[in-house]
């Protein structure tokens, strides 16, 4: 796969650091000449010193054949510009975002931009954290309407049931168990151990029924 990054920086460089050991093509575009140089030194990769708002460092970075954008800088009109160059200028299937400030969500969302907040993303975890307990969310699939999510079975909890003999709430399912260094594909038969971690598939107002047929009233696993 062929990605071309805006912004050489620790961000891109982490980014670029996974797709090269991946085996991907991955050209960076980046506007400071010292990092250009670092880059060059340290990666097997095409860097181009310049501004990736101005189409032609696009052009030479050949962003037309590339498959997915990334733009990584610290500065969110840019990558936005960049962003919505990369896809309506070069038709690049998919264009991908840093976004430093959660405000400016709903921008590169209205505009089909795929953006990522890590401030936002912190925030969700610690909210999620405290007010689900032994349900952590994963992510969020087809809109919102299902939650991929880890319900986790405490240390000092009961034997549970066999998994064919646990209420499961309708619109609900067991994905997988991660038990230790193991990932068991469940079958009717399975029960539930302290410290495994139940991967589920449920929509958002069931969640709360899953975790209680998952563990019981009070966080434990059921007799």
């Amino acid at each position: 796969m062929y990605v071309v990054m805006a912004g050489g920086g620790k961000v891109g460089r982490f980014i670029a650091t996974d797709l090269l050991a991946d085996g991907h093509d991955v050209t960076i575009i980046e506007r400071i000449e010292a990092r250009c140089e670092q880059m060059l030194r340290d990666y097997d990769l095409l860097v181009i010193h310049g501004d990736t708002t101005e189409v032609r460092y696009l052009e030479q970075a050949r962003l037309e054949r590339a498959e997915v954008f990334v733009a990584t800088t610290g500065n969110d009109p840019d990558n936005f510009v960049a962003c919505q160059l990369a896809r309506t200028s070069f038709g690049v299937p998919q264009a991908i975002s840093r976004i430093n400030n959660p405000r400016n969500e709903e921008i590169f969302a209205a505009l089909a931009i795929e953006g990522i907040s890590s401030t936002s993303l912190i925030s969700r975890l610690i909210r999620e954290e405290v007010t689900v307990g032994n349900l952590i969310h994963l992510t969020t699939l087809r809109g919102g309407k299902i939650n991929l999510v880890e319900v986790d079975v405490p240390f000092d909890a009961r034997p549970s049931l066999p998994l064919a003999e646990v209420d499961l709430p309708e619109e609900s399912t067991v994905v997988c168990v991660l038990r230790g260094e193991d990932t068991l594909i469940p079958s009717r038969d399975m029960r539930f151990e302290p410290g495994d971690q139940i991967i589920a598939l449920t929509t958002p107002e069931l969640e709360e029924t899953l975790r209680t047929a998952l563990l019981g009233p009070g966080g434990r696993s059921r007799r």
